[in-house]
């Protein structure tokens, strides 16, 4: 990758007389930093406080596909169509501290998305997922799915776990793989068709919406217990992301609707040894597995915050089935179309990126919700598109 070169600091500035735009952007693993790939190379920006903390511009075109390693040196780069040097159809494992290649995986169809952990890296094609060995790229494991597009596929990322989720053979169906426990489990979350999925970093919870979006469920993955459902709304949309909060208390919703969506859950973990838990961790962990109590997951009888379907409960026999799961709890309307990506920061806020390169931070009151308010704004890349 010789053709990588340190350009100015200018985040607006044009390669070459050519435009800079965005092909995509992605979270780190604990959402403390993005990666946006665009025609002419990437950039990394930490989100608190908000600043670009590197870049790299390149000649022969840009990287449809960023995933980070934390906020380590290494990166997992994949070509946008354009590119002259790196097709869509190569991984590349690049090691910035080092400006060089330390992996490249090849395969015959376009890669839709890489997820690494410290351990792994795993590479989704439209049928099948690769999973390797980080140390020696080797071969671990092949997964078959139903046609995934988007590139479906999240990864546990503490170290005592290791659970990957990703679209089944059927369609609305979950598959989940405790690789640690040697256990798969299929999770019948929708009737139609997985359109986003996350959980949480132990992998015990997951989130899922379908093509539908206007549900999001949660389950517990050992076991495949649905425990709590949220409403979006009841027209279709094409949710763009899901989000967790570190405690596991709020959930978060982007869609096609323009609109960010916060649920209050109800989801805890109980019967953990507190012998076992890190001091410096409040959020529920998965533990180690020589105690089958800590994997009990329930619904808290006192739900955190307000449950919005709760004063309807006495009549759930005789009312539609939408005014049985729980509605948004707090909300922030974006003032401009794009695809967005949210996530949660620290003291009750959260951070929006679009891909039309604009940054929000909003705060959400936690005690009555309502709409969010904003309390930063940055257009970190101007992609506007030129009228004809």
């Amino acid at each position: 990758m010789d053709a990588i070169y340190d350009p100015s600091s200018n985040s607006n500035a044009e390669i070459d007389g050519t435009e800079v735009n965005l092909l995509s952007v992605s979270w780190n693993q604990d959402y403390g930093c993005f990666a946006a790939g665009t025609n002419h190379g990437f950039r990394i920006y930490n989100c608190d406080p908000f600043k670009e903390t590197f870049r790299r511009d390149l000649k022969s075109g840009g990287f449809g596909i960023i995933e980070m390693l934390f906020r380590s040196n290494i990166l997992a780069l994949v070509g946008g169509k354009s590119n002259t040097q790196y097709p869509p159809n190569k991984v590349i494992i690049w090691d910035d501290h080092q400006s060089r290649c330390i992996g490249e995986f090849s395969f015959r169809s376009e890669v839709r998305a890489v997820k690494l952990r410290r351990d792994r890296i795993v590479v989704v094609l439209e049928h099948k997922i690769y999973v390797y060995n980080f140390m020696d790229l080797k071969l671990l494991h092949q997964i078959e799915t139903l046609a995934n597009p988007r590139g479906l596929c999240c990864l546990s990322h503490q170290v005592n776990t290791s659970v990957l989720a990703c679209p089944g053979l059927r369609r609305g169906q979950v598959r989940v793989e405790h690789f640690g426990l040697n256990m798969t489990k299929l999770i019948n979350a929708h009737d139609s068709r997985i359109a986003c999925l996350t959980m949480t970093m132990d992998g015990l919870l997951l989130a899922t919406a379908s093509t539908k979006g206007t549900l999001i469920r949660i389950f517990n993955t050992m076991d495949g217990t649905r425990l709590q459902e949220v409403r979006r709304g009841v027209d279709r949309a094409d949710i763009y992301g899901i989000a967790l909060s570190p405690n596991v208390q709020w959930l978060a919703v982007s869609s096609d609707k323009g609109t960010v969506h916060i649920f209050s859950l109800r989801v805890r973990v109980v019967g953990e040894d507190p012998s076992t838990q890190s001091t410096g961790s409040h959020s529920p962990s998965l533990l180690q597995h020589n105690s089958s109590s800590s994997l009990d997951v329930l619904i808290s009888p006192s739900a955190v915050g307000p449950n919005p379907g709760s004063s309807l409960s006495f009549m759930k026999g005789m009312l539609p089935k939408y005014f049985s799961s729980e509605w948004s709890f707090a909300r922030f309307h974006l003032p401009e179309s794009s695809q967005y990506m949210s996530a949660f920061g620290s003291q009750n806020t959260v951070i929006i990126v679009g891909m039309n390169g604009s940054f929000y931070r909003c705060a959400f009151d936690p005690v009555n919700g309502g709409e969010m308010i904003q309390h930063e704004y940055v257009r970190f890349l101007k992609t506007e598109l030129k009228s004809g």
